[in-house]
């Protein structure tokens, strides 16, 4: 039933949970929208499929010319088939009563007789294809542009030339670009064939390269655009003869900047001409372009480049170089490449309930940057409070209402084209309630918060529901006014507010909470309407601002008061911020205008204004941005060099100024040059902006000349550069061969570099430009340097040390260079003094993290006071343990000022130190720290386990053992288990513990001639380590039997107890009882009634008339832990009732050990070593079990043969504080008297920390359910209860007690008692070892089932319930064996004691023993027992 139950409870809680994550999951707004293919599956409810709805062919953009025909094609597919129609510009076209338009079957557009004039243009426009299915929704095509051709007009006609045979001609022939595929040429009045030769330009201009005698003629160009063709002039080119003269090279035809889509093709046209013929090459972002080998790039005739299929990585400058070996001029044009809108993410179709919010997403990409819009069915979604763009593209859906289903199309739109991209809508219908009650409306709805933007609410479980706990909530509100209701659900179960994000200031909203539970949604809270707070009123945009510049470092920025000022402005804050920097700056303004001065010459700046009232700052103006004007630049050229060419000219090369300094477009340049000798006649020339050399001719020769170099801009003239100075040569050298070899060549070696000097040739009739210097180590090829003619030394730096280096030196010219001469040199050695050392870290410490974890920190001197690290240096840390003695140290590098060690042993301590390194220099190590790790659970089972048998007793073995290896901490105690089957669980083994370091351990009563099977389990205060090996030993036979009259030495277990209806603990049955066995268990029975009359009534005469004694006596009892030597599964009740109400012996744990955690048998210190217990009614005889496993529960009886069921299973609890103190006996009193409590609350560990709920009889720290320990019979103890004592004495022991946790429980277990009488607390036990020596104390059957009573208190030991009727009381004693075992003798009891005996037994119950009184007593009874063996045995 039980299991049942629980069953029943798991699977309702499981339901619930999964309920409750289905309704979230389909009511969380946005997310929980289902996308594509995964419809929601409401129970119930028909979920609608999405439909395909698309377009199979688009129109595309078309080219034609008046008077033709033209078809725009489109096609869309869906079920059932969709109705097409057309838009233009945006309007819907009436094709019904158009003549000249009409729609084809597959919903194309054809276009007859396109009508197209200079002020009648019906057909040239935007088309787009709309797809309609009335089930389901609209969509729409990409827009296509129809362009008609326009009347021809001619921008350019050829005009007449001439050109010398060989060279390139050009005859212009330009007209609109829509009419650039209808031109074609003829000469002659014959059509002209294109070839790779002839070609025609983009713009329809014709190129002839390499012209020859045959190209002469006339020619004219037609355009033949539908109508009449028409004829552009004819214009004669005559080709000439070689006139075998130079001519100036100028270009015919230059680049202009062009832009083209990703796979169209580009043609920079480039043609030049001069004499000689020149040649055209061409480079990009000064990159050499290999038209040759390359198949996108072609050289079309004249130098023109085409490049087909262009990417953008094709975009950049490109500069057409022309070149003819005498003079070179170049030109250049920008390419920019486009791309279409492409789609990275298209909307996917979604799954909606009405209230939710979605999301459509799109993510598009082109250039330029595409504009996205979005359509629903057809029409254009407008943003507004419910419809939002957020995240640049996507499409958010508020509040979704019925109407809202349908087709949405994310259309993205640049210069180049637009494309659309859709997805489907649909709005499910809410799966209707099961079968079930539903709840009621939420109570006390009020908004707790409310703010210019949120709203709190808060409300109450329905009236249905109190609880709530397993209830969801939904929060359903709208603008007042509007009908589209949004919905927030709770985030949990039993939550009872919600924040509603996103609101608008000063606004009403309308709110409704509604409950749900696994059967469905139930009513409605009545509306409740709040305000949301009025927003601080703040300034709007400053309009009609407007900047611009007063001067080159001036701009002046102006603006107009604010339409919503809200208010008095107080003060305007202008921002500005120069382009490409991230730094802006601002200034108060008091008034609408203000001039910056101070700025840079020529630079764009952008401008912001913010107005500002008594709330703060408004809304900021967009940027707006401006150029500083222009100025003379403020800096020279750069890098100004001459080159004596000959005797009468010489080359001035320069670099333009930086750009900063420019401050302006460059125009040009302006070159000064002068005769050193006459200052004050300067001669000036000026060149173009582009230009940076120029050649000087027409000088003297043998003459110096002085040159300096000028930037211009629109504005003027800047600054030269120096004068810069050079000879002409005295005659024109002779440069039609090398030089010669330089006259000398001298080195100097030093550590790093060599000086090297020499002396120029010695035919000095020969052109020298300068010097070639070649070195390296071994050979002069690594590396050049080349110097200018003048000069005549060279240092040559970032050598090697201790190096052989072999250097040439060369003279060139324009020739090349001359023949090398040759010299070698070592550089010195490198001599380094010794750094000194560094200061070593100080302040080192350990820190111990774990177990094998230790931070390393230290400090260091020769740092700043901050302690930060600037430079290269490092630490290096060391580490060693002592054990073993020649242990190295490990070495690791760190770059901070700590270092974690890992790695490490446990329990082991380590000794560290540091040193610190920058380049070349070290410190000495630093002064150790030391370090001890923490300790870990043993990782390696004892050793060496051996097991002997005790000489003179075959009962008793002696087990042997090592430590572990590895302890990993302080020993503090072992586990020895043991079994005879080896196959066993281990829960089913006996369990021995041991105290402290101890290397051996007897273990007694075992069985004759047995095998056992024994492992051992060391601890240490982290834990329990593994078990070692399963380790054999036989027990040898019998050697005699006891002689008639004396005591049993050892019994073994094949003994049979000579009592019929009895099972011995290890549950076989005994043999039949013959006459003899009679009269033994009369005469035991007598005699045990002898006894329990003589102890009765020594208690009554030895009664201790001190009432302080009594107390003090009591008290020790109570408080005393205890240590159970063991007690088996199914143990029947003690055979030795003893009523001493003061009964207490002292701790004898004689340990040496400052922590002992455990003698012979463990006890439980934590909650989860003892199982809560209750009655049983499944036997007459009130058993008592006990478990040490936690909260397991065992059914299996042990198969130990010898010592079956005598031995408990336990798990044994381990942590680092101090163990309780072991009372190896203890009374128990009544079942009612608050000893009982005491007892049990002195058993709890301050550690524990037990907290009592009214509403739970179990202690929290417990994991059992309720059910479990109320109806399993494996966690059950039973002991017999009583009738309630007078509650005088229930105060007995309780007024002197000192002890805070007893206190407590004193004064809880007082009151208690008045509300149930019938507790009972868990006796101590006695570990049978021998079949005879226990016997089973009837007791009288129970009348009815046992009562629960949920406000019993919990006590950490084990917790018992009472019977309702009277049951014969009984008390035990615990008798603890601590170093030897003595088990109790044999006592039969026929009977219980009468109800009256019992009472007067209470009654007694304040007498009181000393020890030495109780000593003789128990002498006494042995005597007794030995007596009754004796007789049993005969």
């Amino acid at each position: 039933m039980a299991a049942e139950r629980g069953a029943r409870r798991l699977l309702g809680t499981s339901s619930f949970w999964l309920y409750c994550l289905l309704l979230l999951a389909r009511r969380a707004p946005g997310a929980a929208a289902a996308r594509s293919g995964s419809p929601p599956q409401s129970p119930g409810a028909s979920v609608r499929t999405f439909t395909p709805f698309y377009f199979l062919v688009e129109p595309v953009d078309t080219l034609s010319v008046r008077g033709s025909s033209v078809i725009l094609n489109c096609s869309a597919y869906s079920e059932p088939s969709p109705k097409i129609e057309w838009k233009k510009d945006g309007t819907f076209l009436n094709l019904v009563s158009d003549d000249r338009r009409q729609l084809l079957p597959d919903g194309s557009l054809f276009i007859s007789n396109v009508v197209h004039s200079k002020h009648n243009k019906p057909d040239e426009g935007y088309y787009q294809c709309v797809a309609t299915v009335e089930s389901l929704g609209t969509i729409v095509s990409r827009t296509a542009k129809l362009t008609v051709a326009g009347l021809p007009r001619f921008t350019s006609q050829p005009e007449p030339s001439s050109v010398y045979a060989g060279n390139s001609a050009i005859l212009n022939c330009e007209v609109n670009a829509d009419l650039v595929p209808f031109v074609r040429w003829e000469q002659n009045r014959q059509p002209l064939l294109l070839d790779n030769r002839v070609i025609k330009l983009a713009s329809g201009t014709l190129v002839i390269s390499n012209v020859t005698e045959g190209d002469g003629g006339l020619y004219r160009c037609i355009v033949e655009s539908g109508g009449p063709p028409k004829y552009s002039d004819e214009a004669e080119l005559k080709v000439l003869s070689d006139p075998e003269v130079t001519s100036n090279l100028v270009f015919l035809k230059q680049p202009s900047s062009l832009v083209k889509v990703i796979g169209q093709s580009a043609v920079l046209p480039c043609v030049a001409s001069g004499l000689p013929t020149p040649t055209i090459r061409w480079m990009k972002n000064e990159e050499a372009l290999d038209t040759e080998s390359s198949e996108r790039l072609v050289l079309l005739a004249g130098g023109s480049l085409e490049i087909s299929d262009v990417t953008e990585d094709d975009a950049g400058t490109y500069f057409c170089i022309a070149d003819n070996g005498n003079e070179t001029i170049d030109t250049q044009a920008e390419l920019t490449i486009q791309a279409q809108p492409e789609f990275r993410k298209q909307p996917t179709n979604i799954y909606a309930h009405e209230s939710m919010d979605i999301i459509f997403e799109c993510e598009v990409t082109g250039k330029p940057t595409p504009t996205v819009k979005w359509v629903k069915n057809g029409d254009m979604v407008i943003p507004s409070d419910y419809f939002k763009i957020v995240k640049e593209h996507n499409l958010q859906v508020l509040g979704l209402v019925k109407s809202d289903e349908g087709f949405y199309q994310c259309i993205a739109e640049n210069d180049v084209g637009n494309a659309q991209a859709g997805a489907q809508l649909i709005i499910l219908e809410h799966a209707p309630a099961t079968t079930g009650p539903l709840p009621s409306a939420p109570r006390d709805v009020v908004a707790s918060l409310v703010s210019t933007r949120f709203i709190k609410l808060t409300w109450r479980t329905p009236a249905s529901d109190p609880h709530g706990d397993n209830l969801t909530y939904s929060v359903f509100y709208t603008k007042e006014g509007t009908a589209r209701e949004r919905v927030e659900n709770t985030s949990r179960p039993g939550e009872m507010q919600v924040t509603i994000q996103n609101l608008m200031p000063a606004t009403v909203y309308i709110f409704k909470v509604m409950a749900q539970n696994k059967h469905g949604s139930g009513e409605s809270s009545a509306p409740l309407r709040v305000e949301t707070q009025p927003e601080v009123q703040l300034p709007g945009p400053a309009p009609n601002i407007r900047a611009y510049a007063t001067s080159p470092t001036s701009i002046t920025v102006t603006w107009e008061t604010p339409l919503s000022g809200n208010g008095e402005i107080q003060n305007y804050k202008l921002y500005y911020m120069e382009k490409g920097t991230d730094k802006e700056q601002d200034v108060d303004v008091s008034s609408h205008s203000y001039t910056i001065n101070g700025l840079k010459k020529y630079t764009d700046y952008s401008f912001r204004v913010v107005a500002y009232n008594k709330h703060g700052p408004g809304v900021s103006t967009q940027d707006v941005a401006v150029r500083t004007l222009s100025d003379v630049p403020s800096a020279a050229p750069q890098n100004l060099s001459l080159e004596v060419r000959n005797s009468k000219s010489i080359m001035i090369h320069w670099q333009p100024p930086p750009p900063a300094t420019q401050n302006g477009q460059i125009t040009g340049y302006k070159i000064r040059y002068r005769k050193a000798s006459r200052k004050s006649d300067v001669t000036e020339i000026l060149v173009t902006g582009t230009q940076l050399s120029q050649l000087i001719e027409g000088l003297d020769r043998g003459t110096e000349y002085n040159f300096r170099v000028a930037a211009l801009t629109i504005n003027g003239t800047g600054p030269a550069t120096d004068w810069l100075s050079a000879e002409t040569f005295e005659s024109d050298l002779d440069e039609t061969r090398v030089p010669e070899v330089p006259s000398s060549l001298h080195v100097r070696p030093l550590v790093t570099s060599i000086v090297v000097s020499w002396t120029p040739p010695e035919n000095q009739n020969i052109v020298v430009r300068g010097y070639a210097i070649g070195y390296g180590i071994g050979s002069p090829h690594a590396q050049t340097i080349k110097v200018d003619y003048k000069q005549r030394y060279y240092t040559i730096e970032n050598l090697d040390p201790s190096s052989h280096y072999v250097i040439t030196l060369k003279a060139f010219n324009n020739v090349g260079e001359g023949i090398p001469l040759y010299e070698s040199a070592v550089t010195r050695p490198h001599t380094v003094p010794d750094p000194t050392p560094m200061m070593p870290p100080v302040g080192v410490q350990a820190s111990i993290l774990s177990h094998d974890t230790i931070r390393i920190t230290w400090a260091d001197n020769s740092l700043p006071k901050h302690q930060k690290i600037t430079d290269s240096r490092y630490y290096t840390v060391r580490w060693k343990t002592n054990i073993p003695a020649n242990t190295k140290y490990k070495n690791a590098n760190a770059t901070t000022l700590s270092y974690l060690v890992t790695g490490l042993k446990p329990n082991t301590l380590y000794e560290f130190s540091v040193m610190v390194t920058k380049g070349r220099r070290s410190s000495t190590w630093s002064m150790t720290a030391h370090g001890t790790t923490f300790e870990l659970v043993p990782t390696s089972p004892p050793k060496d386990v051996t097991v002997v048998s005790k000489e003179g007793k075959p009962r008793t073995i002696i087990v042997n053992w090592q430590p572990p290896s590895e302890a990993n901490g302080k020993i503090t105690g072992y586990i020895i288990y043991y079994s005879t089957d080896v196959n066993a669980e281990i829960h089913d083994w006996v369990i021995e513990p041991v105290v402290g370091n101890r290397l051996t351990h007897q273990i007694q009563e075992l069985t004759l001639d047995t095998p056992y099977y024994f492992k051992i389990q060391a601890r240490n205060s982290k834990g329990m380590g593994p078990m070692s090996e399963a380790v054999q030993f036989r027990t040898p036979k019998a050697s005699g039997s006891a002689g008639k009259g004396s005591r049993l030495p050892d019994l073994g277990s094949d003994y049979k107890p000579p009592m019929s209806g009895s099972n011995s603990p290890h549950g076989s049955p005994t043999s039949p009882l013959d006459s003899n066995m009679l009269l033994v268990i009369i005469v035991s029975v007598g005699v045990i009634t002898i006894v329990v009359v003589v102890i009765i009534a020594v208690f009554c005469t030895r009664r201790t008339t001190s009432h302080q004694k009594k107390k003090r006596a009591a008290c020790k009892s109570v408080n005393g832990s205890h240590k159970y030597k063991g007690n088996s599964k199914d143990v029947k009740p003690p055979d030795l009732w003893i009523h001493h109400e003061r009964l207490e012996l002292k701790p004898i744990d004689k340990s040496p050990d400052p922590n002992p955690v455990m003698t012979d048998t463990p006890i439980p210190r934590n909650s989860q070593d003892i199982t809560p217990v209750d009655n049983s009614m499944d036997s007459n005889i009130h058993q008592r079990r006990n478990s040490y496993r936690g909260h397991e529960s065992e059914d299996s009886m042990s198969t130990l043969a010898g010592r079956r069921g005598m031995r408990p299973k336990m798990m044994m609890p381990f942590d680092s504080q101090p163990p309780q103190p072991v009372i190896s006996a203890h009374p128990i009193h009544s079942l009612d008297n608050t000893h009982h409590h005491f007892h049990s609350s002195s058993l709890a560990s301050p550690a524990r920390s037990h907290l009592y709920h009214p509403g739970s009889p179990w202690p929290v720290g417990t994991s059992m359910s309720l059910s479990d320990r109320a109806n399993s019979t494996e966690s059950v103890r039973n002991t017999p209860s009583t009738d309630t004592m007078p509650a005088s004495s229930s105060q007995t022991c309780c007024t002197d007690h000192q002890d805070p946790e007893g206190a407590t429980s004193s004064s809880y277990l007082a009151s208690s008692q008045e509300e149930d009488s019938g507790q009972s607390l868990p006796t101590a036990h006695v570990r049978p070892s021998h079949p005879l020596k226990s016997f089973a104390v009837p007791a009288v059957p129970p009348p009815g089932p046992p009562t629960y009573d949920p406000a019993l208190p919990s006590t950490p030991l084990l917790s018992q319930q009472a019977l309702n009727h009277h049951i014969h009381s009984v008390k035990t004693a615990s008798i603890g064996t601590l170093g030897r075992s003595r088990p109790p003798m044999p006592v039969v009891v026929p009977s219980a004691p009468e109800v009256q005996e019992t009472t007067r037994m209470l009654e007694d119950s304040e007498s009181s023993y000393e020890p030495d009184e109780l000593t003789k007593e128990m002498a006494h009874l042995e005597g007794l027992m030995k007596d009754l063996n004796a007789i049993t045995t005969a």
